[in-house]
């Protein structure tokens, strides 16, 4: 069965009539019409209910349509995933809220001009969960912070930049020190359960810096601006756009990396290659 006459069949039940078809794939209606009626020899079921001016799909073929659609596009992948040196259709790219502005904005840009056939859709969501996307194949790629495990065989790593462990207070708090700033702060916890959080957590372990938790959160913009607002302190990787925080006492000991996470099968290897290029480009690797 040829795709291409799958094409014209959906054209025309997206456009309503075989006149209207023909004209958005640049084909003569008698070309159309010559499609269809030999898929419906081939399905051996009439697919049009035709009429003078404007033709709908039958009852047959309203049920056939989910099926037709998906092999449409599955054949539209399967050509774009054969030219491996074109980066064109849809890359599904996953993101943490500090990447989505800090490195985003800039690959899209870049995209845009260097690879206009390429559709990028943006997920965001918890190192955790994009990871597991990633493994799944939910997503082509994502920027999280490295996995506190051994990447598996089938996944790779690619270095975008490091974050040093930094001491967030209050403006008007003369604290230099986590010490001295959890002895009369609450402490606004980077989320413990997330692995940028547990490289914070186990500073204070290490130094056996047991504070007085207000609040533990994943998003680091709103631990931001609820130190700024006077409630508490926090420790936090110096993400791209914090502003105020000090130097830590041992802080590069401790430091968040942040990585581009793909996998290594050559699916769509153009527009990998292409994004990992684009990200080292704006300067967002060390």
């Amino acid at each position: 069965m040829d795709t291409r006459f799958l094409e014209s069949l959906l054209a025309v039940v997206d456009h309503g009539s075989i006149v209207a078809a023909a004209q958005a794939q640049a084909l003569t209606p008698a070309a159309v019409s010559q499609r269809i009626q030999v898929l419906e020899r081939q399905l051996g079921q009439v697919l049009l209910d035709r009429r003078a001016n404007a033709s709908a799909p039958s009852a047959a073929a309203r049920d056939l349509l989910p099926a037709m659609r998906r092999i449409v596009s599955l054949a539209h992948d399967l050509q774009r995933s054969a030219d491996a040196d074109v980066a064109q259709g849809v890359f599904r790219l996953g993101a943490i809220s500090t990447l989505l502005t800090a490195a985003v904005p800039g690959v899209l840009m870049d995209l845009r001009r260097r690879a206009p056939q390429l559709e990028l859709q943006i997920t965001p969501g918890s190192s955790s969960a994009l990871y597991d996307a990633v493994l799944t194949e939910d997503l082509h790629a994502a920027l999280i912070v490295a996995p506190p495990f051994p990447t598996p065989f089938g996944l790779q790593q690619h270095a975008l930049r490091t974050e040093p462990l930094r001491l967030l207070v209050p403006a008007d708090h003369p604290a230099r020190t986590a010490e001295a700033a959890f002895a009369d702060l609450p402490l606004i916890a980077y989320d413990p359960t997330s692995w940028g959080g547990q490289i914070a957590a186990r500073y204070l372990a290490d130094r056996g810096i047991v504070p007085h938790v207000l609040c533990a959160l994943d998003g680091l913009e709103v631990i931001s601006d609820l130190v700024a607002s006077g409630i508490g302190a926090s420790l936090v990787p110096d993400w791209a756009g914090l502003k105020g925080a000090q130097a830590l006492p041992g802080g590069a000991a401790y430091q968040r990396r942040l990585v581009l996470l793909t996998r290594t099968t050559p699916d769509r290897s153009a527009a990998r290659r292409l994004i990992v290029d684009s990200l080292i480009s704006t300067q967002l690797a060390d």
